[in-house]
């Protein structure tokens, strides 16, 4: 699967990534790095087919309103370090990608990953 993380979350996400196999790229790897807008983060995810990582409601909006970006995997975790992000990840990996699998739409918090919206077609 591939990803691209949001500016307000840690690179370090895409090393946890990368090590269960996945191609992750952080929006610091785009031409704008973290001025990246919102529809060039979702264009890119769109034209790569990456699932868009991030903290920002706007991108649920936009997904449950206009299905953008199309798949969409949101980190509701409030404050928390670096670390304890990376390890929250790292636990809930395999249910975190099983989700994605058929959903459109998914949220991780620091207790659980909840599938919210599927994926047209599942």
């Amino acid at each position: 699967m591939k990803f691209l993380v949001d500016a307000q979350l840690p690179r370090k996400l895409c090393g946890v990534l990368a090590k269960h196999g996945h191609d992750a790229i952080h929006t610091l790897d785009l031409p704008s790095g973290n001025q990246s807008t919102d529809s060039s983060i979702t264009r890119k995810a769109t034209d790569d087919t990456r699932v868009v990582v991030s903290k920002d409601i706007d991108f649920c909006y936009s997904h449950t309103l206009h299905g953008r970006p199309e798949k969409l995997l949101l980190v509701k975790t409030g404050n928390m370090s670096v670390r304890d992000l990376c390890s929250l990840l790292e636990r809930n990996i395999d249910d975190v990608i099983g989700a994605l699998e058929t959903h459109s739409l998914v949220e991780i918090d620091k207790a659980k990953v909840t599938s919210v919206s599927k994926s047209p077609g599942k």
